[in-house]
């Protein structure tokens, strides 16, 4: 009775976590350990967003590889984004970790995720291939966006290094910040409508033909309906957004006692908790030898972080009224790491075949930048604007 209805209700191990929700929540009022509430809150995001993940990829098995990683892309980011509003809502002390955030899903999506499905994948299977247009055009993108999130740096730091720096012309610096949070949106709905509109063939005439098995059932046959899966989801997001004001709140006070900066916390522990529906379902299609949709939910959810997050958390500062809006000046090592996160995909992508020795070799990419990060410290360059 109780195996049927878990089906019923498309129950995973994972969900056991859930049990988390309720122990975050009394630790909180509790006034328990800011580690206990940190570790408690963190752990019950992640059957959150994979909830929120099943239930967007049932309403998504339908429409195909290329909507279906957009949709999948889209809530997987929710709980990312919703970390992220929560901590903005704070005001600047806080500005450090979203700005670790955004940078560390982007690294995420491209090293951990897209590794994890190479080699998990390639164990099964001694080849896999996806399609190449695709890959391509999500890097240059990509690339793109890095372009966009490295200029404020590099403004900051020019007009840094003269003899005499101007305040005003550094104080500039959130003004383009800005004007770029406009281009990069620009970018990213114009992408869709080239990858979804006016050029969707082109992402599939290099896509392997799906088998009975792998072909989009139709969610009016299927014994989860559409109701259940909008009610999932509508749950998964109030739950993330609590557990969230939970993690943030307790952030800081949980890193100092563990020793980690602000900046590592905030690229590698939030956006590996924010982003845990990508990796549960990018891995789980890969297993299935869905290489095509693995890698447009891997890519395309760093796609969204860079070029519609980024922007969307910009805008939002300057609705909050705080004294300084939210800009895109990042560390030297932040950007820096993202680089090299797009170039790497870069070059495993340009074959448009994968197999576990690639995913080996961006997981190893992920963990040198993961111990460049710890060893870093905090760095906090708005707080030399502001000064």
């Amino acid at each position: 009775m109780f195996a049927r209805l878990a089906r019923q209700l498309d129950l995973r191990p994972l969900d056991l976590l859930l049990i988390a929700l309720p122990v975050a929540v009394g630790l909180r009022y509790a006034d328990g350990g800011p580690l206990a509430i940190f570790v408690a809150s963190g752990v019950a995001i992640v059957p959150l967003a994979g909830m929120m993940g099943r239930a967007t990829e049932r309403l998504a098995e339908a429409l195909g590889d290329q909507v279906g990683g957009l949709l999948n892309a889209t809530f997987g980011n929710a709980a990312e984004l919703i970390i992220a509003l929560v901590a903005l809502a704070k005001g600047p002390p806080m500005y450090p970790l979203v700005k670790a955030s955004i940078t560390g899903s982007i690294i995420g999506n491209v090293l951990l995720v897209l590794g994890l499905s190479f080699m998990l994948g390639g164990m099964r299977y001694r080849y896999q291939h996806f399609n190449t247009v695709a890959a391509g055009m999500g890097a240059t993108l990509l690339t793109l966006a890095t372009v966009g999130l490295m200029v404020p740096t590099l403004y900051y730091h020019v007009f840094a290094a003269t003899p005499r720096p101007d305040p005003a012309q550094l104080a500039t610096i959130e003004s383009l910040s800005e004007e770029i949070a406009v281009v990069l949106a620009i970018v990213y709905v114009l992408s869709l409508v080239f990858t979804l509109g006016t050029h969707r063939s082109m992402f599939h005439e290099n896509a392997p033909l799906l088998t009975e098995r792998d072909a989009p059932v139709d969610l009016r046959e299927s014994s989860v309906g559409w109701g259940f899966a909008v009610g999932q989801l509508s749950l998964a997001t109030i739950g993330i957004a609590a557990m969230s004001e939970i993690l943030v709140g307790s952030v800081e006070p949980a890193a100092h006692e563990l020793g980690m900066s602000t900046v590592f916390v905030g690229v590698i522990v939030v956006a590996i908790v924010g982003n845990a529906a990508e990796h549960s379902t990018a891995v789980t299609v890969a297993l299935k030898n869905q290489m095509d949709l693995s890698v447009n939910i891997a890519v395309g959810s760093g796609i969204q972080i860079a070029l519609l997050v980024a922007p969307l958390l910009v805008f939002a500062s300057l609705l909050m009224g705080h004294e300084r809006p939210l800009d895109l000046h990042f560390t030297l090592m932040e950007i820096v790491a993202v680089g090299i996160s797009i170039l790497v995909l870069a070059l495993v992508a340009q074959d448009g075949q994968s197999h576990w020795l690639e995913g080996v070799m961006l997981l190893a990419v992920y963990i040198i930048l993961a111990l460049a990060f710890y060893h870093l410290g905090d760095v906090a360059p708005a707080g030399a604007i502001a000064g």
